[in-house]
């Protein structure tokens, strides 16, 4: 029988079918929260063995969901004023479908929710419990959602039926009423905005992703979203109201002479209208308000235009703030470096190298390597060094042979260093108290007898390292160059719990002792 694979591993497709979409699934979210791929299994063996209908909020089913509802809403949010704007009881059975399959889906919803499993608010564990699902939902957005879910559309359906189908011209007239009335009604629709809000929200949390352009590419689009949701339900108020006091002459739709308009120009100028008002330009409000209602509309156009430069204005700048901290943290440093440097009349050449070396050395990203390596586990810790300088090592006769925790103890002592072209990175009869292999770039070292260029691999200075003398050549950069140095102290250190390697390089010592270590 086959089984299946990840999370839900302990569940046979037999068994258990479609249920292996309500699991939660490996995610950013999941593994953040249970701390491993084992202890999202275990959530997975917890939640079959409850035997209870419930989504769990990390499981693909919710992400689907999510993505689905969030269009619906998003279309919902569109729609609505549009139809009771510009439609005027002529949307069409397409449109009059849509409504009564969006209010079913939202019922839906409602039901959902007290099956939708929730996050606890320390963010320890998903809730699955019925009860505390069902508490805390009562609690909080049900009210909010049975509001925004109530059925519209199956009254307004009934009602064009009724009004269609009936011939008296009085019960016409007063069925044309009630249609406005449950048009106007149908305004309550809009508060599905709070469940696009959440929907957002709850996309980035569940969201694989774990790149931070993603996460802000998400705060944009629904930033954008909602702006243009403010501006497009204030386009379709601007016609609205007008059309509530039956066009009166000295109103802008008579003015401008849009009575038999089609609906994309009548739509067109109230959204036109609107923008001119949120961004306080004289454009499409030439005329001062001929009523109060005008007078209002304006003034909510205006207030909401501010609110929405608020908006935007503080959003762009949390999102500039929090764009690549570490280059604007590495602009600061250079910014009072360069202080430095001018008061204390340095040269301009040397100005030039010093900033030079730090391009080099951090290539415009401030971050503290020591601060990084002191963060993770002694474990990362010798992964990390381990990929970046095991090679280097290895290249080492005296390290060839080596026990492997001999060399991840000799690799956690490890120091990067960066040296311009034209450093001299050692010098010649200079007591050294370290040695250097070079992970990129080009030297050349200088003896009495023999010049001879180093690159990418090779290393120098193990002399020092051994036998604590004098730097018997010396070394100079031809090109940047990207160096990891061990240091004498901390290499005897390391051979301390290395008996055996000790008295083997102490061999080596004396087989080397006519000078060919630099």
């Amino acid at each position: 029988m086959e089984k299946l694979k990840g999370p839900a591993a302990g569940c046979t497709t037999a068994t258990c079918g479609w249920r292996a979409l309500l699991l939660p699934q490996l995610n950013r979210q999941s593994l953040y929260v249970y701390g491993s791929e084992m202890a999202v299994e275990k959530e997975c063996m917890r939640q079959l063995q409850s035997g209870v209908f419930v989504i769990h909020p990390f499981s693909l089913m919710r992400s689907y969901y999510i993505m689905c509802m969030m269009a619906i809403t998003f279309l919902n949010l569109i729609g609505i004023p549009m139809e009771i704007a510009f439609l005027d009881g002529n949307s069409g059975l397409a449109w009059e479908g849509f409504n009564v399959f969006s209010d079913t889906l939202f019922l839906i919803d409602v039901a959902l929710n007290f099956r939708m499993g929730i996050i606890a608010e320390d963010g320890e564990e998903a809730i699955l419990d019925i009860k505390r699902i069902r508490v805390s939902y009562l609690r909080t957005w049900f009210i909010p959602d049975v509001i925004a879910a109530f059925p519209i559309g199956y009254i307004l359906l009934f009602a064009d039926l009724q009004y269609h189908n009936d011939d008296n011209p009085s019960k016409t007239n007063k069925m044309m009423r009630i249609l406005m009335f449950v048009r106007i009604l149908s305004l309550i629709r809009l508060a599905r905005v709070s469940r696009l809000v959440r929907f957002f929200n709850e996309v980035e949390k569940v969201s694989n992703a774990n790149l931070e352009v993603v996460r802000l590419f998400f705060r944009i689009l629904s930033l954008f979203m909602m702006i243009f949701l403010l501006c497009h339900w204030n386009g379709c108020i601007q016609y609205f109201v007008p059309m509530l006091e039956e066009f009166p002459t000295d109103c802008w739709v008579r003015k401008e002479n849009l009575m038999n308009a089609t609906v994309s120009v009548k739509y067109s100028w109230g959204v036109f209208r609107a923008l001119s008002q949120m961004i306080a330009l004289s454009y499409g409000s030439m005329d001062a308000p001929t009523n109060y209602v005008e007078m209002w509309i304006v003034m909510v156009s205006m207030v909401s235009g501010c609110l929405m430069y608020t908006v935007l204005v503080a959003n762009a700048t949390t999102m500039i703030a929090n764009i690549d901290p570490a280059a604007k943290e590495y602009k600061s440093k250079m910014s009072r470096l360069e202080h430095y440097m001018a008061f204390m009349k340095l040269p301009p050449e040397l100005q030039l190298r010093i900033s030079n070396y730090y391009q080099a050395r951090y290539g415009g990203k401030w971050f503290q390597e020591k601060d990084v390596m002191h963060t993770v586990s002694s474990a990362l810790k010798e992964q990390i060094l381990m990929v970046m300088c095991s090679r280097l090592l290895r290249k080492v006769p005296m390290f060839q042979t080596r026990d492997e925790n001999f060399i991840n103890a000799v690799l956690v002592k490890l120091e990067y260093d960066v040296f311009l072209e034209g450093d001299a990175i050692v010098r010649q009869n200079v007591p050294g108290d370290r040695m250097f292999f070079i992970d990129h770039g080009q030297v050349l070292m200088e003896t009495d007898s023999y010049d001879r260029e180093l690159c990418d691999g090779d290393f120098f200075g193990e002399a020092c390292v051994l036998t604590k003398g004098k730097h018997l050549a010396t070394v100079k950069a031809l090109t940047d160059c990207q160096c990891f140095s061990l240091s004498c102290d901390d290499f005897h250190e390391v051979l301390q719990g290395f008996p055996d390697v000790k008295k083997d390089l102490e061999k080596i010592v004396q087989l080397n002792s006519d000078g060919e270590l630099v």
